[in-house]
């Protein structure tokens, strides 16, 4: 039991991603009518929209015909991201997580977590300058070109109906985060990451570290998929985690053994920020 309390937000976001695939799956084989469609475009309960905000965007610049529908689906979804944390989406929702998560495991039991054959540095913003190409792309082709290559449509089209060839990439982008880039799709190269780190930006839901708890052993340094949103607070202030790029993931609390850090509510209030816990 206190194994599965230590990692109870690895184990909810494996329920979250394999439920909602389940959900795509079930639509096409057994015709239920909870979660129909993919994760750029879905119908909750055959009546909610919920859009993908940089789907949507790639719509706009290929000049397509925007639907009501459509835009009620990303007003839902930017309002729900902005509040929780918008690449929440990345580490709760999106299957190729499991991927690069079982890649960044490789990595940790070979013993080989920064060997990287390209500089982390060099390419840090690159997804942001990906994200642009794309939109310019999809003008000048008219549609919506990141939706030809997405491993996340290649995923969950796959378990849906079949991955044919899709599996090709996706093992790729297994091979490169294991052997070529720590972290490299999700943290490097993914546009709708990039999307969902500026959506979130300013969310209320936020990781808080408590200096006067934490003791620097860098467990969390090591397991964070985005350690560079940790290095500014760990061990030198109490304070909220407030990089865009932070995945939400909870696994910096699961690491830490010091309860140096916990899920919060950020409120603002006269420019000043008051803490609201809501896990331990």
């Amino acid at each position: 039991m206190n194994k599965i309390l230590k990692y109870k937000f690895l184990i909810l976001r494996r329920i979250t991603q394999f439920g909602i695939l389940f959900l795509y799956f079930a639509a096409n084989a057994y015709g239920w009518k909870i979660l129909i469609g993919n994760l750029s475009f879905s119908k909750l309960f055959n009546k909610i929209p919920l859009t993908d905000p940089y789907a949507f965007l790639q719509m706009l610049f290929a000049g397509a015909v925007i639907s009501s529908d459509l835009i009620a689906g990303v007003i839902i979804i930017l309002l729900f991201y902005a509040i929780i944390g918008g690449r929440a989406y990345c580490s709760w929702v999106c299957p190729v997580n499991l991927i690069t998560d079982f890649a960044a495991w490789v990595r940790r039991i070979t013993h080989h977590e920064k060997d990287n054959l390209i500089s982390a540095m060099k390419i840090r913003k690159f997804r942001y300058a990906f994200m642009i190409v794309m939109l310019i792309f999809s003008a000048f082709i008219g549609a919506a070109a990141f939706e030809f290559i997405s491993p996340i449509g290649i995923f969950t089209r796959g378990v849906a109906f079949t991955f044919g060839f899709g599996w090709v990439w996706l093992l790729t982008i297994f091979i490169f985060d294991a052997f070529v880039l720590k972290n490299g799709w999700c943290g490097h190269i993914c546009p709708v990451g990039a999307m969902y780190s500026l959506i979130g930006s300013k969310s209320l839901i936020r990781i808080y570290h408590t200096k006067e708890n934490c003791t620097n052993c860098g467990n969390c340094l090591t397991i964070c998929p985005e350690s560079q949103v940790l290095s500014p607070v760990i061990n030198k202030k109490s304070d909220f985690i407030t990089g865009m790029e932070c995945t939400e993931c909870g696994r910096c609390i699961e690491v830490c053994e010091d309860n140096a850090l916990k899920f919060s509510l950020r409120n603002y209030i006269k420019g000043e920020t008051n803490e609201k816990t809501t896990a331990n």
